[in-house]
């Protein structure tokens, strides 16, 4: 067989035979997926017939899409968990799927407060290895010559723990990072990594962090490409080394490791890569020592060909701040995932962040689509799902998935504009996670946990200065780094009604804030707390009138008014500037919220 024919494809001229025949594996997919999709169905309800949940809707031996359809009802997290807490707390017989669970995977939403459990099987990491498994493949052919260097990627473990049966519960990522499939991963030319395992399953999040930088800095000259998860974890990065230069370049000077890396494996394996070198040490402290910080990324890692994060979604905030730092570098948004299942990749990566189209891969799971109208008070109707291959461009849908580990007909909350096919497979903008209305990192925090905050904080307000919040909003703050909730208040004062400042005003206001982050979720607590991914929330105080004035703009720009009612979360530039001209104090958290590894009762 000739060369050329071995490592052409549909998408484009392959690097190697085994890209080929990944990006063949691609087509066939896509071509098909109506056929897959069928396929996928019968394997779950064959392999899960007996399961109780299955059996408890009369579906007997059936592996039709009708049946299917008519008998198992759409269900959301909080109709499984009578499900999921008798698997948390020991249960091994066949509830939701005939396959052991495995672990379960926590999600960054959450349920009553506390992160969702997803239970997953074994077999789901080989799932999951095959769609990692495509994306150099597809990166290739946008970009050449990924084999002669190295990625510079910031990746961390997340705090796990177990259940009462005794099961693990952890971040998808932190499963996938633990396990033998990346651990003892075959060494592939495109696919090399600066960071040696043991500095990315070091649990500390600092030490994990230093020896990341320190390795990233050694091989800055080979490194290629640079990334994180998502953008707030590049973010985080380079603030790290705006606090951290001094220390690593006096380790690259001496060629000895910072004491506060205590961590054993972690010492081990930098010793034998960390040799003096004075020249390495200056350079960093002569681009690291200056004021202007634009460009560094390419500044410090100058053959660096594109950065590799998530920009979609609410990570779509920190696009302007990563173009400052890398110098406009072009952003990849590979694949599009979570922890309930691994959906799709974008097969043109190297477009721009707005364009970002994800394509579902049918063999990953059966997928549903019901239909979302934005402009419905509850955001859908009442239209029946619709299956992968019959959406239609330009419509939006919320997913749902039906999974070989037992979830059945199940709404994962995004929210997907059809924007093409490839194939017969379709094309999919991610929108937005339903119902979310603040998102700095992982942590999603929608309108009833901001009211709750809200409220609590108020009592607190009302006690002490027998004042009460009129009004208020709020957004996230993403030119700092960590980014972080601000809060903008519209006070009234019981006695004097009007707007006054007691001397204890201040202290009073930064008790407010630690309440509100008191009262957040797990995910935004850890945040804070463990992973230094959210900074302090931050409460601004308006003049009274301002939401009187936000609702006389709104109106003249044409807003209803019988209909109009304050937004609990801003982003439009003109209403930001209007709020903020108005701002009279500003009051900060004074203290980290209380944050332990969840205990699974």
């Amino acid at each position: 067989m000739a060369v050329d024919s071995v490592l052409s494809s549909p998408l484009g001229l392959a690097a190697c035979e085994k890209d080929a025949k990944a990006l063949q594996l691609i087509e066939d997919l896509t071509k098909n997926a109506d056929s897959v999709q069928e396929k996928v169905l019968a394997e779950i309800l064959t392999r899960n017939a007996h399961t109780e949940y299955l059996r408890r809707f009369k579906l007997g031996e059936a592996t039709d899409r009708k049946t299917f359809k008519s008998n198992l009802p759409v269900i959301t997290y909080e109709d499984l968990q009578p499900e999921i807490q008798r698997i948390a707390n020991g249960d091994t017989s066949a509830i939701l799927s005939s396959h052991p669970i495995s672990e379960f995977l926590t999600s960054s939403g959450t349920s009553a407060g506390e992160r969702k459990l997803m239970p997953t099987i074994k077999d789901e990491l080989d799932r999951r290895q095959l769609l990692y498994s495509l994306l150099m493949p597809v990166m290739n052919l946008y970009v050449s010559g990924l084999d002669k260097g190295k990625g510079l990627y910031f990746l961390f473990v997340k705090s796990e723990t177990k259940t009462p049966g005794g099961l693990l519960a952890r971040p998808v990522l932190t499963s996938y990072y633990k396990s033998d499939h990346f651990k003892t991963r075959p060494y592939d030319p495109y696919n090399v990594y600066t960071s040696p395992n043991e500095a990315i399953l070091c649990p500390d999040s600092f030490q994990s962090m230093y020896s990341q930088m320190l390795c990233g800095l050694l091989d800055r000259i080979q490194v290629l490409r640079v990334g994180a998860v998502f953008a707030s974890g590049l973010l985080r990065a380079i603030r790290f080394l705006q606090l951290n230069w001094i220390n690593l370049a006096n380790d690259i000077r001496t060629g000895t490791l910072n004491p506060q890396i205590t961590d054993p494996s972690v010492r081990d394996k930098i010793s034998e890569l960390l040799r003096p070198d004075p020249v390495l040490a200056e350079f960093i402290v002569s681009e690291c020592s200056t004021d202007n910080w634009e460009g560094i990324i390419t500044r410090i890692w100058p053959n660096t060909k594109y950065l590799d994060v998530i920009v979609t979604g609410a990570m779509a905030q920190y696009i302007p701040t990563l173009e400052y730092y890398s110098g406009s570098l072009p952003m990849a948004c590979t694949m599009y995932a979570s922890s309930e299942c691994y959906f799709g990749l974008n097969l043109n990566p190297m477009c721009k962040p707005s364009e970002v189209s994800y394509t579902i891969m049918p063999n990953m799971a059966y997928f549903e689509f019901l239909p979302h109208d934005p402009n419905s008070i509850n955001g859908s109707n009442e239209n029946p799902l619709v299956d992968l291959v019959n959406v239609e461009i330009g419509k939006e849908y919320e997913l749902v998935i039906t999974t070989y580990a037992g979830l059945c007909r199940y709404k994962v909350g995004d929210i997907l504009r059809v924007t093409g096919f490839h194939n017969s497979a379709p094309q999919f903008n991610f929108v937005r996670r339903k119902n979310v209305l603040l998102s700095i990192d992982s942590d999603k925090t929608d309108e009833a946990e901001l009211q709750k905050a809200v409220d609590n904080a108020s009592e607190i307000l009302l006690r002490e200065l027998n004042t009460s919040v009129v009004e208020y909003t709020s957004y996230a703050d993403t030119k700092t780094i960590p980014g972080h909730y601000v809060i903008y208040w519209e006070l009234l004062a019981k006695e004097s009604g009007n707007y006054y400042m007691p001397e204890d005003y201040d202290e009073v206001l930064r008790k407010c804030c630690l309440a509100m982050e008191e009262s957040m979720n797990s995910v935004y607590r850890q945040g804070r707390v463990s992973d230094g991914s959210i900074g302090a929330l931050e409460i601004r105080v308006v003049k009274v009138g301002t939401f009187e004035e936000l609702m006389d703009y709104a109106i003249s720009r044409g807003a209803s008014i019988n209909q109009y009612k304050v937004p609990r979360c801003v982003s439009f530039t003109p209403i930001m500037e209007l709020l903020d001209s108005r701002v009279v104090s500003a009051h900060f958290s004074p203290a980290l919220p209380h944050w332990t590894p969840e205990r699974r009762k």
